[in-house]
């Protein structure tokens, strides 16, 4: 059944979502799989019709909030960076688990929570997939398969192409993917990149000048990091700042699955490096950016409120995880997918079927962990009690928008998030791609 596009209306509430699909834990299993989220399934349809109202100032105003914690630097994960300190990741001890979301417990979330679509931001983008927002509230997005950025501009949804990014080769899951400004923009400009080459995945950061033509307004890039793996499949892509005004970057293993133990190889890790592309004082080689190992295909990071950091990860065919990431772990790719219980290993907070998730993009709100699903085309809930589930996973939007890529956290109670129906396993329909702003408890 195709989903009626008048069922999904901008000011709609989705309360209490889909319980379950997630699990706080499942045994490991196979060893043959997918890439970044499969097609749909045959008669598995999606919205039709108008779209959702809200474009305009509202929506400006709403991302106008993110703007001004972008002036100070501002993580893809919403965080805004703190003034330096120890490396997140190690995360603190926790309370033992009481009844969720009591009064007696009022930083712990509900168990049911709700999604409002609010708004439209843009639509008719191709292949987007990393976004950053401006000080002001409009947005940069970078389009994976054209190999350019654009910025979009939040109160009539105009998309204007500010430049393309020089030497990205577009294939597969590889092209342009994450962005990230610097935690100096305000002073500085540079926004950074993470896209595919001819021969590898690299780090390059622009200087944005907007007094320029659009089309010209990039500088020349400035490789930060060079000679992470590339392939067709699992290239990660995702970068943010940190808490620490450090740069993060989850890489993928390009189907090479020894990769992920190799300590060496900067393929199927979560990387951490100064702006510079430099190894950062504490982390666990002093010589080495490799901040944590044993990924198969991260393309989701995001720091809570206590500057936890957690991942999203493409499992094989049996388990999808979200992670919670700490300074030299192994989490167990190849060795183990989903839960394993095996020393040395790091088990999964939580964990989806393929079909369920196949996770991209994170962002933390409102005391919850937020995952982006692209085969699985929802968008699902993670209640954290510290650095623990607090009730199990909701589904909200499911089949609403198809596949969806990206979520960033605007501050408080909103989200955006973008879809990602013309990456080539989608079924794009008019409209498609699309930025929307949501509204979360």
């Amino acid at each position: 059944m195709r989903y009626g596009r008048n069922r999904r209306g901008g000011s709609g509430a989705y309360a209490g979502g889909a319980a379950g699909g997630g699990a706080a834990g499942a045994p490991g299993g196979g060893i043959v799989g997918t890439g970044d989220g499969g097609a749909r399934g045959p008669g598995a349809g999606r919205r039709t019709g108008s779209g959702p109202p809200g474009r305009g100032a509202a929506v400006a105003l709403a991302l106008a909030g993110c703007g001004a914690l972008l002036t100070a630097g501002c993580s893809s994960g919403g965080v805004p960076p703190g003034a330096g300190g120890s490396p997140p990741g190690s995360p603190p001890e926790t309370a033992s688990p009481g009844p969720s979301g009591t009064a007696q417990d009022p930083a712990v979330p509900p168990a049911r929570g709700s999604v409002t679509v609010s708004g439209e931001v843009a639509e008719g983008l191709e292949s987007p997939w990393g976004v950053a927002p401006l000080p002001g509230g409009d947005l940069l997005v970078a389009s994976r398969d054209k190999g350019t950025i654009s910025r979009v501009r939040t109160d009539t949804g105009a998309v204007t192409q500010i430049g393309r990014v020089p030497g990205v080769a577009p294939g597969g899951e590889g092209g342009l993917l994450g962005l990230a400004l610097s935690p100096t923009f305000a002073s500085d400009r540079l926004v950074y990149a993470y896209f595919t080459t001819e021969s590898d995945n690299r780090i390059a950061r622009m200087r944005y000048d907007e007094q320029r033509q659009p089309g010209q307004q990039l500088g020349a890039p400035d490789t930060v990091l060079r000679g992470i793996p590339k392939g067709v499949v699992h290239n990660g892509g995702r970068i943010a700042f940190g808490p620490d005004r450090m740069l993060y970057a989850g890489t993928g293993e390009t189907g090479d699955t020894a990769l992920a133990q190799d300590r060496k190889s900067l393929g199927g890790k979560i990387l951490r490096m100064t702006p510079d592309g430099q190894p950062v004082h504490g982390n666990p080689e002093a010589d080495s950016v490799v901040y944590s190992y044993g990924h198969r295909n991260v393309q989701g990071l995001a720091w809570d409120k206590d500057k936890r950091l957690w991942a999203a990860e493409f499992g094989q065919n049996t388990w999808d995880e979200l992670n919670l990431i700490e300074p030299g772990g192994n989490y167990g790719w190849p060795e183990a997918e989903g839960k394993a219980g095996r020393a040395g290993l790091r088990d999964p907070v939580a964990v989806w079927k393929p079909d369920e998730a196949s996770p991209s993009g994170i962002a933390w709100a409102q005391g919850s962990v937020w995952m982006a699903g692209l085969k699985g085309e929802r968008l699902w809930r993670i209640p954290l009690r510290g650095a623990v589930p607090a009730a199990e996973p909701e589904a909200f939007l499911q089949g609403k928008y198809g596949r969806l890529r990206t979520v960033v956290s605007l501050g408080g109670d909103r989200l955006l998030l973008v879809t990602s129906e013309t990456d080539g396993r989608g079924s794009p329909e008019a409209g498609d791609d699309r930025v929307l702003t949501l509204t979360v408890r």
